[in-house]
């Protein structure tokens, strides 16, 4: 049996704990436990946020980071917004490098890559601080090797477009925690359950947003759309990337409202294509768009070539196949 995305990890992950004044010498520890008291803040309140980024291989046996700037920023950008202990940017950073660095040699070669996870939670043993932040904190890095995310077969995904629920509170939507991942759970267990979709596509009135874990995108001819950015949900690095990327090659890229009915007209138009942004799978195909018990067919259905032809080229800056003109990747 395959072992599934993200469970295997380095032995090892780097450490670092906020006494409320100070971050202590970063450490590193066994990956296979952490211990913390019951009554910590995160255990009650969600206190936390996490990153997903890459490291990857390259011909030459030098192994990249890619885009560890953006993470780190969006980083910063959660624990300040979940009010947790600041993280200089630097220093998380560097805490990244080196424990990629200490696992170098453990980088999966091409079609794999290390899969970097840096996670931090508010820790003080505090259950009657429902409404004030936690004065106590936890930051650490842990390293997972992954294969090739789709490994078992690159297919069209099927969406429900779903035109009444949030993914998240709106004002947290920018926020990487894992509150926000754990409100849209139960909504898309139903719909794969009622509708034998993979995903809910989060429209609320009418308003084209994300998924449960990836952004969305809307390929039209030479011209691809998505929802401009705000604070109601996740601005993808994988997102921004392949925006770039499309504007690299020539396409008109809109970052604007979209409307369910805008979304459905456009859907049947021959050649048009859908896909789902996000770190693991760069871009996902959509085929299927299921909206008020009926299923609209994006395009034929099927894994559109513009969608192949910008994962590639993601794909190929990353492992150092192609040259890397925004200076995306980062030395280990």
């Amino acid at each position: 049996m395959a072992t599934a995305f993200g469970s295997v990890f380095m032995p090892e992950m780097s450490i670092t704990w906020f006494d409320g004044s100070s971050w202590s010498a970063v450490e590193m520890v066994p990956s296979d436990s952490i211990s913390m008291h019951p009554g910590a803040h995160v255990l009650h309140y969600s206190s936390t946020c996490f990153e997903g980024l890459k490291a990857f291989r390259h011909e030459d046996g030098s192994v990249k980071i890619f885009r560890i700037d953006r993470n780190v920023s969006r980083m910063a950008q959660s624990a300040r917004l979940l009010a947790l202990p600041e993280l200089d940017e630097e220093f998380m950073t560097k805490m990244i490098l080196d424990t990629v660095t200490r696992f170098k040699s453990d980088v999966p070669a091409p079609p794999g890559s290390m899969y970097i996870r840096p996670t931090l939670f508010g820790t003080e043993p505090a259950i009657g601080k429902a409404a004030a932040p936690s004065e106590t904190a936890c930051f650490y890095v842990l390293l997972s090797p992954v294969g090739d995310y789709f490994a078992g077969g690159d297919r069209a995904l099927r969406l429900l477009v779903d035109d009444q629920g949030l993914r998240c509170a709106p004002h947290n939507g920018m926020i990487k925690s894992g509150g926000n991942y754990a409100s849209a759970l139960l909504p898309t267990m139903r719909a794969k359950e009622k509708y034998n979709v993979d995903q809910v596509l989060f429209c609320p009135n009418g308003d084209v947003q994300e998924t449960g874990a990836a952004n969305f995108l809307l390929i039209d001819g030479d011209e691809v759309i998505t929802r401009d950015l705000d604070e109601s949900f996740l601005h993808g690095v994988t997102r921004d990337s392949v925006l770039q990327i499309a504007r690299d090659n020539g396409l008109k890229v809109s970052e604007r409202r979209l409307t369910v009915e805008e979304l459905l007209e456009r859907a049947a138009k021959p050649g048009c294509e859908a896909a789902l942004s996000g770190t693991a799978a760069v871009l996902a195909p959509v085929g299927t768009l299921v909206y008020g018990d009926k299923e609209y067919t994006v395009g034929d259905g099927g894994i559109g070539e513009t969608t192949l032809k910008l994962r590639k080229a993601l794909n190929d800056i990353q492992w150092g196949k192609a040259e890397d003109k925004h200076g995306w990747l980062t030395d280990v």
